[in-house]
């Protein structure tokens, strides 16, 4: 694989699109086997097995993010702006040094983790009882981290199709590997499976990223100095960034938990699962392909403009609908993937499903201050989000139950939506385009009227005004995405529906 030339200026629909679907695709699939996943684990496990799923994932998050020191997320940059360049030497330098420094990093998360064992589990369960599955967590910190070195390498130079086989690999594995020795040892098996699906994706980026094949430079140690400190710079504001976002999930967990218990902490699992299920086809997408374009034409304002305005408005068309039909779908949606236990996790999921919504419209934004380089906004940014999502959390876990957090993540994003749309203002004179205006004002009052008629309304009435809600968006969508699109560049199917409507 060769570094690529400078990207194309044209309109990137085709290429949003196409990314997508390609992710988004794969995204398919990798939630199909979480659902299995998730499924067999509520019925394993119950609320309170996976609530402590939950709070095990969030720890062995926290420790990831630590100790990786947000190396993965500067060298997709790096890497991204030596394609955009075509300096192929400068890939293999930053491949080499990353991969190498990734190692190290998590032997030490490793060793760490296992040295702080006793005080975070006595923290999080209230008891040091846990301590052995915290230990083994560190085993799991290893092999990410490993494999996000891998992982860096091959979204930086936007191999699309191999991080959508990953995906796919990954998640098969993981339940595959899961589901038995939940199964076989019950809550014992947690962590274990954490663990094992842990090795899974390390082998399975380390077959994938041999297939790039990198000259081996010589490097002075000055040189070495330079890439692990270019590495760190932005790496460290990644860091706090990603400790900043876990953190706060963790510290929600345990508000949750300790409010109405770890039975809650599972229901607040569940509904942020599903909630994101969707969404995440989207974010994903955003995060592997769009970031490193952005990121090669990050000088130029207009284009960078541009290309967010572009990203935005197949986002909104994209999850907009399916979003509008979580909300409706809410109840059947809990019993058919988790249990009837998981009931009580419908209003928290319609909360979480408004504030996918805004993160939908928000995220394209925030990239370019990750783009740029802005450490010292990204990073106030960030800590200010964690500020108020936590205490919003605390205020309305108290008042209104477990249902209180998913309203906070709601508040939160309007709030970090008008906060980021000032800073990129600032960075570039970004401005939402007609077109996305549009859509907004289409998509945010169909998913209010939504959501208010679930609670006003009875179940099915609310329920037949949700559906046809989520038709009418659906169809508007397909329309929008035929015209936007070059015919060319749609599949087969798209072509054949646009040729009879036109």
């Amino acid at each position: 694989m060769e570094a690529r030339a400078s990207p194309h200026r044209g309109p990137s629909y085709s290429q949003i699109l196409k990314s997508t679907a390609l992710i988004g695709g794969s995204s398919v699939i990798t939630v199909l086997f979480s659902i299995i996943r998730n499924k067999a684990m509520a019925l394993l496990l119950g609320p309170a097995g996976v609530g402590l799923i939950g709070l095990y994932s969030s720890i062995a998050d926290i420790a990831f993010s630590l100790a990786g020191l947000g190396i993965q997320a500067s060298g997709v940059r790096q890497i991204a702006e030596a394609v955009g360049s075509g300096d192929a030497d400068r890939i293999a330098r930053t491949a080499t040094v990353l991969k190498r420094t990734s190692l190290v990093l998590g032997l030490l998360g490793a060793l760490l983790l296992v040295a702080l064992a006793y005080p975070v589990a006595d923290f999080t369960f209230g008891r040091p009882g846990y301590a052995g599955g915290v230990a083994l967590l560190s085993a799991a910190i290893l092999f990410r981290l490993l494999a996000d070195g891998q992982m860096a390498l091959i979204q930086g130079m936007r191999d699309i199709a191999s991080l959508a086989r990953i995906n796919v690999l990954a998640a098969f594995f993981s339940t595959a590997i899961g589901i038995p020795l939940i199964y076989l040892f019950g809550t014992s098996g947690i962590v274990a499976s954490l663990v094992a699906g842990g090795a899974a994706s390390l082998a399975i980026c380390w077959r994938f990223g041999r297939q790039i094949r990198l000259p081996a430079p010589p490097m002075s140690t000055r040189q070495v100095r330079e890439e692990i400190g270019s590495l760190l710079k932005l790496g460290f504001v990644f860091m706090v960034s990603g400790f900043l976002t876990l953190g706060a999930a963790y510290a929600i967990r345990l508000i949750v938990m300790r409010a109405e218990g770890i039975a809650a902490a599972g229901l607040y699992q569940a509904a942020w699962t599903l909630g994101g299920f969707y969404a995440s086809f989207v974010l994903q997408a955003m995060g592997t392909d769009f970031y490193p374009r952005l990121t090669a034409v990050a000088q130029d304002d207009a284009e960078c403009n541009r290309l967010v305005n572009e990203q935005a408005q197949v986002s909104m068309l994209v999850a907009g609908p399916g979003l509008i039909a979580t909300l409706t779908a809410a109840p059947l949606v809990i019993r058919l993937l988790y249990s009837p236990e998981f009931y009580a996790a419908v209003d928290l999921l319609r909360w979480i499903c408004l504030g996918m919504m805004l993160r939908v419209i928000a995220w394209p934004m925030g990239y370019i201050v990750l783009a740029k380089g802005a450490k010292r906004a990204f990073f106030w940014v960030e800590v200010a989000a964690t500020v108020v999502h936590l205490g919003l959390a605390w205020l309305l876990v108290g008042s209104f139950g477990s249902v209180g957090a998913g309203a906070a993540f709601f508040s939160l994003y309007v709030w970090h939506g008008l906060l980021i749309y000032a800073i990129v203002r600032q960075l570039s004179g970004f401005r939402w385009s007609a077109a996305n205006r549009k859509l907004a004002l289409i998509f945010l009052p169909a998913s209010a009227l939504v959501f208010g008629a679930l609670f006003v309304l009875p179940p099915w009435p609310a329920a037949v005004l949700g559906l046809a809600t989520a038709m009418l968006t659906g169809a508007y969508s397909l329309r929008v995405l035929t015209e936007i699109v070059p015919l060319a560049t749609l599949p087969a199917a798209l072509r054949a529906l646009r040729s009879r409507s036109a």
